[in-house]
């Protein structure tokens, strides 16, 4: 079974397909230069729940935002200078200011079109009507939501919308309703409707496009292009007209916009939902598109929507999103300016409010949490019903670690981490409480786990996802741990859920029940912890690879290879050492950068003999000055292919 995002069969990384795309703008592509740099991608960019992506470039910036549904506060709106890492630099909508909002599954806050206009950004959106919020920087502050008038001759202004800002400077609102509703109209300077509908609800008259939903628009040599999605399964369409007109006789049907799928491992093989394409300095196009994660035999649906960057390559004037694939592709040249790769946040609660990287599932939620009430832990107070605070979920491979306070003393009182995919129908918990006595408990659906609690109130948390399965530990002081057990499967979590799973995807962070908890930090990806090679983000000249019953990431060629494993946790106090545990084949250098190749950091270098021994063996070297969430990258230096296996990672607290 495939338990991760790239494929297991050992293979040379092939790249004609992105050198082909970069062949209409540049001369030449030297490809054996990314065997040591770091200058492509793989899919996807925003992993975990980013559904319905909007994207907006103002100058060297780019900045996305979609639908939160019932993720609240609502409309995280993130940042990126490159195209490839986001961080999250502001939210649109808070709880207490949104009390129009439907609070339930599959409800919440749609859409999420970020826009630049008349001297100012906007954010329109649905929720029991068209809104939409102003500000002077996509960080916000933003404005109160203002709701969008409406009239006859226009309609319901829909759910699905988005902005088209056209060469004259004059905005547009895509505008779709229903399935057969697909409409233009102009907006004015204050927001609102204005001008004449352009009415093209002939698009989708005979349901030729599904849904025909979360139309978008661009524009390239004075043709306007026009896409409409197919529906959550799947489909994306592009037509093209000489004028932006009702006029269906001067708009030309090209069909679907991405390229067949000819790779046999792609696990995001049906994107849509894109966002209008853009253009870079360069002359190339990119735009991001949405899709479920689904391998044969592997079902990851229930993370949701993620979101990856797809080059657009045009045919004269005709565009094609490039096919989905899990090999690499050569990244847009543009800076990355120290963003970090997306991946679950570490937080030690040591600031006023909650970091932007955090959620609740319901409105009560968002209020009953206190970061001032003990300073360095946040408190979860629930009231008849479980709190929580959450991350979406961004990996198949990864340790949480929390320690918990709580005063149990019956079996209503539960604290701990907490996992729940988008209806809340599936959920998966270890955490302290009292049954007889303290009990730690890991449970997911009918998955049971249980052990008496010999430290007390005060405990430290320890889950490890790996793949499908969880594993429960807990440990009075952070260094010896006690296992729960056999693992529990976590596929029905993970699958595809009646309804979409309520349009979101998993979760994770922290709960609380029954009686008030206090948690002192939450780290995900603890580095710590074993950190298995497959789990990797991004590669180039390496590959995963079935080892008997173990996983394993090797080179594929001489010219070296690395990996990068995104959001490691290495602590407030620097590890001592890294070591490596791998089988050696050949005499093997190893660098352990942090954050990038080219501009971060070199921690360690392992030279690794193999001594006339092919078993799996510690290597290990002594490091210092290393703190705080990186991405950790692994290189092999040129020399021989499959010279080494490396199983995987981990920080230690010995000096070698």
């Amino acid at each position: 079974m495939q338990y991760f995002r790239l494929p297991l069969l050992l293979f040379v990384v092939l790249l004609s397909a992105p050198i082909c795309i970069y062949a209409q703008t540049k001369p030449t592509v030297d490809s054996s230069s990314f065997y040591q740099t770091v200058q492509t991608y793989v899919n996807p960019v925003l992993p975990g729940d980013h559904p319905d992506p909007t994207l907006l470039q103002v100058g060297k910036d780019f900045y996305h935002c979609g639908s939160s549904f019932h993720f609240n506060p609502y409309l995280p709106v993130y940042h990126s200078t490159d195209l490839v890492h986001w961080k999250i630099i502001g939210r649109v909508l808070a709880p207490a200011k949104a009390d129009w909002v439907t609070d339930r599954p599959s409800a919440g806050i749609w859409q999420g079109a970020i826009t630049y206009f008349y001297g100012s950004y906007w954010i329109y959106f649905s929720a029991n009507g068209q809104w939409f919020s102003r500000a002077s920087s996509p960080a916000g502050p933003w404005s109160a939501p203002v709701h969008l008038k409406t009239d006859l001759e226009t309609g319901n202004p829909g759910y699905d919308n988005s902005i088209f800002v056209d060469d004259d400077s004059k905005p547009y609102m895509l505008i779709k309703n229903g399935q057969k509703a697909n409409r233009l109209h102009e907006l004015g300077r204050d927001g609102q409707l204005t001008g004449h509908l352009i009415n093209l609800d002939w698009v989708n008259a005979h349901l030729q496009y599904s849904w025909a939903e979360g139309p978008v628009m661009c524009k390239r040599n004075d043709v306007y292009y026009y896409f409409p999605a197919g529906d959550v399964t799947g489909g994306q369409y592009v037509l093209k007209s000489s004028a932006l007109t009702g006029d269906s006789t001067k708009w030309q049907r090209l069909g679907n916009f991405f390229k067949p799928v000819t790779d046999p491992h792609a696990g995001f093989r049906h994107p849509n939902h894109i966002s209008a394409p853009v253009q870079l300095s360069d002359g190339t196009w990119w735009t991001l598109g949405q899709s479920y994660e689904k391998y044969d035999g592997d079902d990851w649906s229930g993370m949701g929507r993620q979101t990856s960057l797809y080059p657009v390559i045009w045919e004269g004037d005709r565009p094609w999103g490039m096919a989905p694939a899990s090999q690499p592709i050569v990244k847009p040249d543009l800076p990355q300016s120290g963003i970090l790769w997306r991946s679950v946040t570490t937080d030690y609660f040591a600031g006023e409010a909650p970091g932007l990287c955090w959620h609740f599932l319901t409105k009560a939620s968002s209020c009953k949490y206190s970061l001032t009430a003990r300073k360095g832990w946040i408190r979860l107070s629930p009231d008849s019903v479980r709190t929580h605070i959450v991350q979406k979920e961004t990996d198949h491979f990864y340790t949480v670690i929390t320690r918990v306070d709580l005063a149990a003393a019956d079996k209503s009182a539960k604290a701990g981490i907490y996992l729940s995919n988008g209806g809340q129908t599936v959920i998966g918990r270890l955490y302290t409480g009292y049954s007889d006595g303290r009990k730690i408990v890991l449970q997911l659906d009918t998955a049971i786990r249980t052990l008496t609690n010999p430290f007390g109130r005060t405990v430290w948390l320890k889950l490890v996802r790996n793949g499908h399965q969880l594993s429960g530990y807990f440990s009075g002081d952070k260094k010896a741990w006690t296992t729960l057990g056999a693992p529990v499967s976590a596929i029905k979590l993970d699958k595809a859920q009646p309804n979409y799973n309520s349009w979101v995807g998993t979760s994770i962070g922290l709960f609380a029940e029954g009686k008030p908890a206090d948690f002192d930090c939450f780290i995900c990806k603890d580095g710590r912890s074993v950190l298995p090679a497959v789990g990797y983000s991004n590669y180039f000249g390496t590959a995963a690879v079935s080892m008997g019953n173990e996983k394993a990431v090797t080179n594929t060629s001489g010219k070296g290879g690395w990996f990068m494993i995104s959001g490691v946790e290495t602590g407030r106090i620097s590890p001592l050492s890294v070591a490596l545990t791998c089988r050696i084949t050949a005499r093997t250098k190893i660098e352990i950068w942090l954050d990038d190749l080219q501009k971060g950091r070199l921690i360690a270098t392992l030279n690794l003999d193999a001594s006339g021994s092919r078993q799996w063996q510690v290597f290990s070297k002594t490091i210092k000055g290393v703190t705080g969430q990186h991405d950790v990258f692994v290189r092999f230096i040129p020399g021989t292919a499959q010279s080494a296996y490396i199983k995987s990672i981990q920080f230690g607290d010995h000096i070698i």
